[in-house]
């Protein structure tokens, strides 16, 4: 939290809320696995603030939903990012190469968008909670 004051009067003050990004030990881990220039690409995209995702660009993102758990999708160049609004701010759960589901979806063969097939997919949860689980306390 930041502490600025108003004129020189100490009781007049007011505090801005710090906003975070997370990435937890496996997205971590995923982006170190990139060159750091895609490292550095891809965090130059994902310019988000947790305003944003009340007014979402679908060129860029989608939304995950099961059992009233929401998760976001964003794309930036040939990597998939995905995250979920916190209380910190935005916490990134995976890092992945776009064809890690899209080859999946193919192989699958399945009908529907690929936002919505992923929701109902354990597969995809299981995949997001290997990252919760990795998160320190």
């Amino acid at each position: 939290m930041i502490e600025t004051r108003i004129g020189n009067d100490r009781s007049l003050f007011y505090f801005e809320t710090v906003f975070q990004i997370i990435f937890n030990e496996l997205s971590a881990a995923e982006m170190s696995a990139l060159p750091k220039k895609m490292q550095l690409n891809l965090l130059e995209q994902f310019e988000i603030l947790p305003e944003d995702l009340d007014r979402l660009d679908a060129k860029h993102f989608g939304v995950i939903e099961r059992e009233g758990k929401k998760l976001y999708r964003y794309r930036a160049k040939d990597y998939r990012i995905y995250f979920e609004q916190t209380l910190e701010g935005i916490t990134v759960h995976r890092v992945l190469h776009k064809n890690t589901f899209r080859d999946f979806l193919f192989r699958s063969k399945l009908p529907v968008a690929e936002d919505q097939q992923l929701g109902k997919t354990r597969e995809f949860w299981k995949l997001i909670d290997e990252g919760k689980k990795t998160r320190k306390a």
